[in-house]
């Protein structure tokens, strides 16, 4: 796949997979929010991920789309490192990405467990409670995206 390809579907995806470095890879399933330019996730303030990535933020995330009959697949993989963003401005910008997510893709409440809060809680709550850490993917050294049409 071509630049324009993989971008596409990095936008019109909304789950990926991360894989962290560890005495064995340890994946995890993350949702993101993509600004045109850059991958954003929320996670959780708490497991095993928040260990693996203070001792070693180089990771590969892997979104995909494919038929129930995987007639048609596609999926690119980035390798790179994630970075915890600490300015307030954008940490808003991406929250409220997420806030949009979940409306514009009327996604479950239970959702928000995965996001630190309470399936009981708004998604606006995102807004007004940091209950998970902003992550960027940054320093991508390589991605691959591959298609069967």
């Amino acid at each position: 796949m071509n630049k324009e390809e993989y971008d596409e579907l990095i936008n019109e995806q909304y789950i990926s997979r991360i894989s962290f470095k560890g005495e064995y890879p340890y994946i995890a399933p993350f949702m993101y929010v993509f600004d045109g330019q850059s991958i954003y996730f929320l996670s959780t303030r708490y497991g095993r991920k928040i260990q693996l990535f203070r001792e070693n933020p180089h990771v590969a995330v892997e979104i995909e789309e494919y038929a129930d009959d995987l007639s048609k697949f596609r999926f690119v993989t980035l390798q790179g490192r994630i970075n915890e963003v600490k300015d307030a401005d954008e940490k808003m910008g991406v929250r409220e990405r997420f806030v949009d997510l979940i409306k514009t893709k009327h996604l479950s409440r239970s959702v928000m467990a995965a996001l630190g809060h309470s399936p009981e809680e708004p998604p606006e709550s995102l807004l007004k409670e940091e209950k998970s850490f902003v992550w960027k993917l940054v320093d991508v050294e390589s991605i691959v995206g591959l298609k069967n049409q």
